[in-house]
């Protein structure tokens, strides 16, 4: 997609002031570094960092049946959800394959929040809308597209809560995972405990007139505990050390939350949702293949998207793919995620990736694959 066709958000300009090189992902126009990925990845390590996520979509749902379609949309259980708690979850067609992976928050008794991908936002949208139209016609609920006119930030790293305090002191008091909605320069803003990076942090989403000031009071906060402005690349190295799932990666129509060892937010017990037949399968009889994480154990160049994977057992053959690879900022080694054959899954197997036409060792590893420990 040309530049000039992409999207913006209210952002940008603050983005080109501060020299960040920007890219197109998923038909917007955003900040892939400002000053080097591995810097980045550091400050959000050991202090903060600050990423625009305003491409993110925003879907709010209200109504006393809002539950009941919710809850056979999504695979996790809303029902489980006190007002201010949120949860991961999957949509899924009938055969089980993602369309998406979000977070779905209940904002109070009858108010629910979705916060899906850029890549998958239209796709995600109509998909609702027509499972309402065609099966849930009767359910009384109404159903808002907000992702226009609200802009996201996340601000991720040990210093998050330090800084986040001086604009908003009662989002230090949530708990992981948890919502608030605070007043920020008179308007409503929500901010929640969670993230993408594998630190504590806070995704905070407000109209896009208030963006800026918002952006800007965070960054002169965060100035003494070592702020910086963060882009794609770092949040990209950060998920793949923590072994977060991305869409059109980990995640695809063509792989199930099963496959990709998300079975742990599929609630079996519940009566129906799309997809439950078959991943209810999946459970009983087991899958052929598996999401892992994997760190190389030896010096190679960084690991990439389709590289292959290979047995290390002396068979010499081709057991999966990799779906996510980079060099690790914190442990100094290719890491990365990928699917392998099940009889290959299991943490401490040797496996082997072929990087340019030579392979090289490497070793399944418990998510996440970068522990602060290490």
């Amino acid at each position: 997609m040309e530049k000039n066709s992409l999207k913006r958000t209210a952002l940008f300009e603050i983005h080109t002031a501060l020299g960040a090189r920007m890219v197109g992902f998923s038909g917007w126009e955003m900040p892939v570094l400002y000053s080097a990925i591995a810097q980045e990845h550091r400050a959000v390590r050991e202090a903060a960092g600050l990423f625009d996520i305003s491409h993110m979509g925003e879907f709010q749902f209200d109504g006393p049946d809002t539950l009941e379609f919710l809850n056979r949309m999504l695979t996790n259980d809303l029902a489980r959800l006190e007002p201010g708690c949120g949860q991961y979850s999957l949509l899924c067609q009938e055969n089980g394959g993602v369309i998406d992976d979000l977070y779905a928050y209940r904002l109070g008794q009858n108010r629910y929040l979705l916060i899906v991908n850029a890549s998958q936002l239209e796709v995600d949208w109509m998909w609702i809308k027509a499972q309402r139209n065609a099966r849930h016609k009767s359910l009384q609920l109404e159903m808002v597209n907000r992702s226009g006119e609200l802009s996201a930030m996340a601000l991720q790293g040990p210093k998050a809560a330090e800084i986040i305090a001086g604009v908003f002191p009662a989002a230090t008091e949530l708990r992981k995972n948890q919502i608030a909605e605070l007043d920020f320069g008179g308007a409503t803003g929500w901010v929640s405990r969670t993230g993408y990076t594998g630190e504590d942090g806070f995704e905070l989403v407000v109209p896009n007139e208030h963006a800026v000031s918002l952006w800007e009071q965070l960054m002169s906060l965060g100035q003494a505990p070592g702020l910086v402005p963060a882009g794609l690349g770092a949040r990209d190295t950060l998920r793949t050390e923590a072994g977060y799932s991305l869409y059109g990666h980990e995640l695809t129509s063509e792989t199930t939350p099963i496959e990709a060892a998300l079975g742990w937010a599929v609630a079996h017990d519940k009566p129906d949702f799309i997809g439950r037949e078959t991943l209810a399968a999946q459970k009983q009889d087991g899958v052929s293949r598996r999401c892992i994480g994997f760190k190389m154990t030896g010096k190679s160049a960084p690991p990439r998207k389709q590289y292959k994977i290979f047995s290390a057992d002396g068979t010499d053959r081709e057991i999966g793919e990799v779906t996510s690879g980079t060099q690790s900022p914190s442990l100094g080694c290719g890491i990365g995620l990928g699917y392998v054959e099940c009889a290959h899954a299991k943490p401490g197997t040797g496996i082997e990736i072929e990087i340019r036409n030579r392979r090289f060792p490497a070793e399944v590893v418990r998510r996440p694959i970068y522990r602060k420990s290490d």
